[in-house]
Formats: C-alpha cells, sequence, structure tokens
C-alpha cells in the first residue's frame, strides 16, 4: 500500500486528523490494529487543533477525567523518547487567582480535590502569587491556587509525533481524502466512502471535530456538537517576559494568559459566546482563522488591561478568532452511538482536546478494541443526549451558553438559561402554578423544589431553598408528598422469550410472578455497573423496565445489543407514562380516599392494578425516599386528574432536591454517582441480591470479584451541623485520605448534612475529616442508613 492508494479494507477508519483522531490511530496501532487508516479532508491538525492555546491543566471535576489528562501529560512526555519528535512540553505550572470570596471557595474546592487525586496544588497568597506573576496587578486578588505540574504543548509537533509512531506500526495516513459517506447495513457500520475512493471497515472512530455533527448524520447518528468563535489576543514581544512563565488563570474576568514568543497570548471565554451554522465552515476552511471582532472582545480587553496593566503601551500581533466545537453540557462525547453499531465518537472538545487527546485518544481506542473505555467516562458517554439536543435551534442558542460556562464558578444548582423548555411534563402547568423552581435533566423540566419567589441566589453555603426542601421533607414524613418520576425512561420487553431475555441480562430473578416488582443491579462482562433499573412483571410475557432518566438512550441500546437471539420485541414507552410517587404516613388514607383502597393491601415490591379518580393505573409498593408509599404509572393524559385528587386529599408537591436528600438519608446508590462501570455490588454491598447461580451477564466476573473485593461505601453523618458538603470532597483519616464523597445534602430527618462515599478503609462508627474548601469537618461514617425507615408508618 502507497500513501496514494487506499486499502479495499481497514478494521477501523478514523476520521479527522486533529489531535483525536492522531490519538486514536496511535492506541489502535498500539493495541494491535496495525490496518487501521486515519483520512483527513485537508492537512493534519487544520481544523482546531493548530490553534489551540495547547494547556495541559490536569485537575477536573472526577477522578477518571484528572486520570484520563494525567495520562495525557505522561503520554506526551514520552513521545518524545519514543519517537525522537520534539513535542514542545512546557511544564511552569498555572496559577489560578480568585478576586472573589466565592471564587476563592471555588478554588480551595478544587485544591482539595487535587490532594485527592495525589496531583500537587496549594493555596498562596496574593504576595506569593505577585511574585510568581509580578506582571499582574494584584490589588483586587485575594489569593491563588499553585499548580505546579501544569504546562503546555505544541499540538503540531505531539501529532506529528502520534502520526509518525503509528505509521511505524503499520496504520496509513491519508490528507487530502475526504469523507463524501457512510455505508450501512441492519445499523452497522460497513465502509465510508471519499473522494478517492471506498474502504469497507468494521469500525469508524468520528474525530472530525468541527463538522463531526455532518458526518455522523451520514451514519443515521446523532452528533449534538456546534462550532463557536474563539478569541486569544497575541502581542509583541514585551520587556518582562523572558522565557516561559506559567499559566495564570484569571477566571473572574474570564481570561487565561501565557507567553508566547516572547510576547502574551490572552485568551477569553466570555459569558455569551458567537455560535457558527452549520455549513459556514465549509471543505474549504483549512488552516482557516475568522475575522477579528474587537467589538465583540472589547470587554475581555478591558478586563485583561486591568490585570495586565503592561498591555496599554503593548504592541497587538493579532485578535485570532479560530472555531472550536461545544456540545450542550460542556463536556466531549466518547464511545459507540446509539443509533448505528461500529460508529464510535471522539469529538465536541470543548476547548480541552489537546489536554484531553492523549488520554480520550487512549480510551476510544480501548472502546473500539474491547468494547469498553479503559476506566469509567460516563459523563462523557457518546449516548448520553436526549435527541432534541441535536437539532439545530438548539445548539445555536445552548453552544454560545455554554463556551461561556467554561470558567463559571461551579455552584450547587445552577442551570443553564438558554434553550429551556425542550421537553415539559405531563404536570408542567400545574407545577408551574405551585412556583416550581425548575432544572433541566435530560431536556425535561423537573421541578427542583416548590414555593419560590424569584431564582435563588448562588452560593456555597446554606442555599436559598434549603427552608422549601425542609418543607417538602417533612410533607413526605410527616403526613403525604408526590414526587414525580415520570421523565425515569421505561422500556416496555415483550415476547415469548422475555423472562428468559431479562434473565440473562439482569443479576437478579426475574422469574417472578406476574404483579412483582424487582430491582436489579444490570452487569457487564467484568461484573460491574451497566446499569441499575426496577422492572414490573405484568405478565408471563411483558415486563416494563424503569431506568435513570438521562440513561434511556444508553441502556435500551445496549439492552437491544444483548438480545440477539431472544425472541422478544424493545420498546421505548417513556413518554407514553407519568409516574406519581405518593409517600408518606398519609399516602393509604389518600390512595382509598381516591378510589383505590385495595393498594393498601399491597405487598412491598408487588405491583397491581387500580383505579384513582377514575383512571386506571399500576401501584408499585415501594420507595426511592425510605417513607412508606406507592410508585404508581398511568398513561401521560391522565396525570392531572389522578394529581388533581391527590393534592384534594391533602398531599402536596415534592421536588428533586428533596427525594435526593431522602435518598442519600436512606443510603440509596445512584449510578453517576455511587455507582458507575469500574464499581461492582461488592464494593456496594448489594452482591448478595444474586441468589441464582449464574446464567446472566457477568456473574464469574463477579464471582471472582466477590473473592477480591470488599465493600467501600459508607454512610457519613457530620457532627457540625453548618457544614455544607456538595459531593467530591475528600475524606481524611488522620492525615490519609481514604476516599471521597459521592452524594451528599442536608438530612432533614435527622437534623445533620449527610453523605455517601467510597472509602479505603472502612470502619464501621469510624471517626473521618471531610475536606470541604480547606476547612476540615468532622464525621462519623457507617454501613447503616443515616435515616432508620423501620418506623415508617401509613395511616389508613
Amino acid at each position: 500500500m502507497t500513501p496514494s492508494e487506499l486499502p479495499a479494507h481497514a478494521s477501523v477508519v478514523v476520521i479527522g486528523g486533529g489531535i483525536m483522531g492522531c490519538s486514536t490511530l496511535y492506541h489502535l496501532a498500539k493495541m494491535g490494529v496495525t490496518d487501521a487508516i486515519l483520512l483527513e479532508r485537508n492537512k493534519l491538525t487544520s481544523g482546531t487543533t493548530w490553534h489551540s492555546a495547547a494547556q495541559v491543566r490536569a485537575l477536573r471535576h472526577s477522578r477518571n477525567l484528572t486520570r484520563m489528562i494525567q495520562y495525557s501529560v505522561d503520554l506526551y512526555a514520552q513521545l518524545e523518547k519514543e519517537t525522537g519528535q520534539n513535542v514542545g512540553w512546557i511544564q511552569k505550572g498555572s496559577l489560578s487567582i480568585a478576586t472573589t470570596p466565592d471564587r476563592a471557595i471555588h478554588v480551595r474546592r478544587q485544591e482539595a480535590l487535587a490532594h485527592a487525586f495525589g496531583i500537587k496544588a496549594d493555596w498562596v497568597s496574593a504576595g506569593e502569587a505577585q511574585e510568581r506573576w509580578p506582571l499582574m496587578n494584584a490589588s483586587d486578588v485575594l489569593g491563588a491556587v499553585w499548580s505546579p505540574e501544569d504546562g503546555r504543548v505544541s499540538p503540531s509537533d505531539v501529532c506529528a509525533a502520534l502520526v509518525k509512531s503509528a505509521k511505524s506500526h503499520g496504520a496509513g495516513i491519508f490528507e487530502n481524502t475526504g469523507v463524501t459517506g457512510i455505508l450501512t447495513k441492519n445499523g452497522r457500520i460497513t465502509g465510508v466512502e471519499t473522494t478517492k475512493g471506498t474502504v469497507s471497515c468494521d469500525a469508524v472512530a468520528l474525530c472530525a471535530g468541527l463538522w463531526s455533527r455532518e458526518i455522523g448524520g451520514m451514519a443515521g447518528a446523532e452528533v449534538p456538537a456546534l462550532a463557536c468563535e474563539h478569541f486569544y489576543l497575541l502581542t509583541k514581544p514585551l520587556e518582562g517576559i523572558e522565557g516561559n512563565v506559567p499559566t495564570l488563570s484569571d477566571h473572574d474576568n474570564h481570561l487565561y494568559i501565557r507567553d508566547d514568543s516572547g510576547g502574551l497570548l490572552v485568551g477569553c471565554f466570555e459569558p455569551m459566546g458567537k455560535p457558527i451554522a452549520p455549513g459556514v465552515l465549509d471543505q474549504n476552511f483549512e488552516f482557516g482563522l475568522l475575522p477579528e471582532d474587537w467589538d465583540h472582545f472589547e470587554p475581555m480587553m478591558l478586563n485583561a488591561l486591568h490585570r495586565l496593566p503592561c498591555l496599554e503601551t503593548a504592541e497587538v500581533k493579532m485578535l485570532l478568532n479560530g472555531p472550536e466545537s461545544f456540545t450542550p453540557d460542556g463536556m466531549f462525547m466518547l464511545g459507540e452511538t446509539a443509533e448505528t453499531r461500529g460508529l464510535f465518537l471522539g469529538c465536541g472538545m470543548n476547548s480541552v482536546g489537546m489536554a484531553s487527546g492523549g488520554g480520550a485518544g487512549m480510551n476510544l481506542a480501548h472502546c473500539i478494541v474491547h468494547g469498553h473505555t479503559a476506566y469509567d467516562l460516563g459523563e462523557a458517554d457518546a449516548k448520553r443526549f436526549a435527541p432534541v439536543f441535536n437539532s439545530v435551534d438548539h445548539l445555536m442558542a445552548r453552544a454560545p451558553e455554554i463556551l461561556g460556562t467554561h470558567y463559571e464558578i461551579a455552584y450547587p444548582g445552577r442551570q443553564l438559561k438558554t434553550a429551556r423548555d425542550l421537553r415539559v411534563l405531563p404536570l408542567h402547568a400545574e407545577y408551574a402554578k405551585a412556583n416550581a423552581h425548575f432544572g433541566q435533566v435530560y431536556g425535561w423540566e423537573r421541578p427542583l423544589y416548590f414555593g419560590k419567589s424569584a431564582d435563588p441566589k448562588m452560593t456555597f453555603g446554606r442555599p436559598d431553598w434549603f427552608e422549601n426542601v425542609r418543607r417538602e421533607v417533612h410533607a413526605a414524613h410527616e403526613a403525604a408528598a408526590v414526587f414525580d418520576a415520570s421523565p425515569f425512561g421505561k422500556i416496555e420487553v415483550t415476547g415469548p422469550d422475555a423472562c428468559a431475555f431479562l434473565q440473562h441480562l439482569a443479576m437478579r430473578n426475574m422469574d417472578r410472578p406476574a404483579g412483582t416488582a424487582i430491582y436489579t443491579p444490570l452487569l457487564n462482562e467484568r461484573g460491574t455497573y451497566e446499569s441499575d433499573i426496577t422492572a414490573h412483571r405484568i405478565a408471563d410475557d411483558h415486563y416494563r423496565l424503569f431506568v435513570g432518566t438521562n440513561a434511556i438512550k444508553r441502556d435500551l441500546a445496549w439492552a437491544l445489543r444483548q438480545s440477539d437471539g431472544f425472541d422478544v420485541t424493545l420498546k421505548d414507552s417513556t413518554e407514553d407514562y407519568a409516574v406519581l410517587c405518593l409517600m408518606g404516613p398519609e399516602a393509604a388514607r389518600i390512595v382509598a380516599a381516591t378510589g383505590a383502597p385495595e393498594l393498601c393491601d399491597l405487598g412491598y415490591f408487588k405491583v397491581g392494578p387500580a383505579f384513582i379518580a377514575g383512571k386506571h393505573v399500576r401501584a408499585v409498593r415501594m420507595s426511592y425516599v425510605g417513607e412508606a408509599g406507592w410508585e404508581i404509572t398511568c398513561k401521560a393524559e391522565n396525570a392531572q386528574a389522578i394529581y388533581a385528587a391527590f393534592q384534594s386529599a391533602g398531599a402536596v408537591p415534592a421536588g428533586l432536591f428533596a427525594q435526593s436528600s431522602m435518598r442519600i438519608e436512606k443510603g440509596f446508590a445512584a449510578m453517576g454517582h455511587e455507582l458507575d462501570g469500574d464499581l461492582s455490588p461488592v464494593e456496594v454491598g448489594m452482591h448478595g441480591m444474586a441468589k441464582k447461580t449464574g446464567g446472566f451477564i457477568g456473574a464469574q466476573a463477579l464471582a471472582e470479584r466477590v473473592q477480591t473485593s470488599k465493600r467501600s461505601l459508607v454512610t457519613i453523618v457530620f457532627d457540625d451541623e453548618t457544614a455544607v458538603p456538595l459531593g467530591h470532597e475528600p475524606v481524611y483519616a488522620g492525615p490519609d485520605i481514604i476516599g471521597q464523597i459521592t452524594s451528599a445534602s442536608f438530612g432533614y430527618r435527622i437534623g445533620a448534612p449527610v453523605a455517601l462515599a467510597h472509602v479505603n478503609a472502612t470502619v464501621d462508627g469510624g471517626a473521618v475529616e471531610i475536606d470541604i474548601a480547606g476547612t476540615k469537618y468532622t464525621g462519623r461514617m457507617q454501613f447503616a442508613a443515616a435515616f432508620d425507615p423501620s418506623g415508617a408508618r401509613m395511616r389508613p
């Protein structure tokens, strides 16, 4: 095969020659896929990569994202030894300054997180920050976090090194080769059409950056990413800039600053960016830039002049305006698509492509070769977006705001403002009348709490909604409250093999009589969590599965891919049904008063048909909040009549914040928090649920983990009522970090802050300390739930 000749077949075709494409090809070759090829429409790095500011900052909000970037750092360092190609690695550290009290809390929380992840980071005074950046105006600086191991690279040199190594292992690179179509058969990738011919293949890695949405559409897949303009100023050499200096992050002013060829590079993530409509950047956009826009940049320039007075006399080289792609939530997309087997996404990098690229490329290659990423990266799952997020109108509104959130303070409860009301619940109008404060979850507008008078003030302290949530929790604990679980995904499993299929899919015994509900983990072949669900057996050949709100697309795709050989049909029925959870000691009186007294005789985890307010329902006796009650499923169009009847009988609405608080008090683990693809039921104390012997996915691996692993999930009850844990805080036993909080809230029924955490040294009743933004709060960890629902009762 010569460089000008496309092969007839390649195991994997990588589309896109930026950092993600080059890294993915490199890792595929390293993993033994030596016939992989990369197609680039123009030249390598010609889209976004070439103009990247190329900062590599290790710390991210989760352990595995941080681990991924740490991999990038190690990779870039060793590439030079491996290939002889200089990658321009400059490790001068980074300085994140705080000019407001809340920013100080934010960066101190980052400092604590860094310590949990083994990253060097320390709070320094304003004076020490000034010493590290003498050109900075520090008059309003309160302090800073110094991260000495951060650095930057040369984007083009990194890609050159990756490609050099990939070629040495047999991989092919084809520049000036545009993709004109993607071939599929029965929903599976079969080949790629190009300007130089057709290549058949088993898989495609879509790493096309700015053009990923359009190319994904060729294969029938949804890839919600949109380009926005991104600005940075370059100056000519300045006095006082000698050699390389640390990166200066002034996020209160939306700025990042570093040296560049003796001058300065001053970049920004302004509060609201400028979107670029699809089609504007065509196939001729090669090493291209967009026009300077000084009017748009002016507010950021004023901020920069305040921070760096030397800019007043600096000569400007240029205002660079280069496009970058953004997703609806600010996180990249990684993994196989739900719509098309064999199509893997590595795109939507949200301006962190160079920092993430090494580790993200490794994980994407691992996913293609092994069927899963090297470690759990659920927050970047390619299947996490609802279809509504892929519309151009949504992306044009949302992407500019996402660019602006890049440097926002991570306040608890913060909600995005653009592209709202995409999907509303059947009871949305009723909740609005009750002054609900809504949050967007998978496109749904869900009530977070009720009785709001104005938008809440963002704070790291006790929130504005504290008393609102207290009232809702007490309603569920002392009387009756209605929680709306309608956004939960619902999958109908029907057919002669429905039971056999679910016995194969689920850890627990699914062969229960009709009228039974079963909670069960769904495991992968590694014995770790793929998901967790509740199933209602409606008939011998019909189950209804309830999955997480964000998980419906992912879980349905996964279940479908396990159904080969079974005579079953799977259907998404999420929007057909509403689910109202009536909880509290008055719940029995209310269901009796509204027409369904027979539900009071329903056993725990039993499903029964009934009529409430004259409308047919299926109710299951179970609770996610530690109070007695029912989860009641009805046709979506009947929800209003049933809810009105509950209200008339004395029930009040309760929101997601109350539900989360009560869940944590009860010690219930949740996917994406306590449960993920790195953990098995052993670590969360649920492996005893697997009563059947084998026959389900992951059975052998789970049996092995029972022998080698132990429970790590604990509840922590704080001693200080004023502590405000939010999640991710490190847990100390003496001087040692032994774990990290996964979920946290105030426990209104126990009168204290409460958290769930994974720890590596579990002593039931052991004393611990939790670092919250530099202040350590004491508490005790226990295996038992913080709230004992044994006293939960219902009054007839």
